[in-house]
């Protein structure tokens, strides 16, 4: 089994509920939620004209290799209502694979450890909740330390916390 690391959000409909629907889905696809972080509300980076997210990060464990935890991540975000139309768009559902236990990858269709993760803190912030001392794979520098650097990206804790799937 691989210890990865997945960040979901949404900007989309039912917020919350989508959050808790990828979390059961991604337990029926063979990706265990082991633990969950808080909800935190965030800004959009990239295109700021759209609403704000619930964001996420997931702690798994898996048998899948990586490009079959890619397709089985596209097909959920599919079935959940995600359409690729605008790049950075509004979305109902985003998963991301921020880390695979140690590997580093770089393929046209997936790069692990995520290549922007270390500039988020939307990814950072619950990323740290969960595991402060793990090591980026490429730079060796815990997440705790990664996290310094964002401080000035707004982000915000909200009440809500997904329930992990029985």
């Amino acid at each position: 089994m691989k210890r990865v690391y997945l960040s979901i959000g949404s900007n989309l409909g039912e917020r919350e509920r989508l959050l808790e629907r990828a979390l059961a889905k991604l337990s029926a696809a063979a990706v265990r939620p082991l633990r969950v972080s808080s909800v935190y509300e965030t800004e959009p980076l990239d295109r700021r004209n759209q609403p704000w997210f619930l964001n996420i990060v997931v702690e798994a464990e898996t048998d899948l290799f990586p490009r079959m935890l890619l397709m089985r991540i596209r097909r959920i975000e599919f079935e959940l209502g995600r359409r690729r139309l605008a790049p950075k768009g509004p979305r109902p559902i985003d998963i991301d694979v921020l880390l695979i236990g140690g590997t580093v990858l770089r393929t046209p269709e997936l790069t692990v450890p995520h290549p922007r993760m270390h500039e988020r803190r939307f990814v950072l912030e619950p990323l740290a909740e969960l595991a402060p001392e793990l090591r980026h794979p490429v730079d060796g520098r815990p997440i705790r330390e990664l996290l310094e650097a964002t401080r000035t990206q707004l982000v915000r804790r909200v009440a809500f916390r997904p329930a992990l799937p029985a």
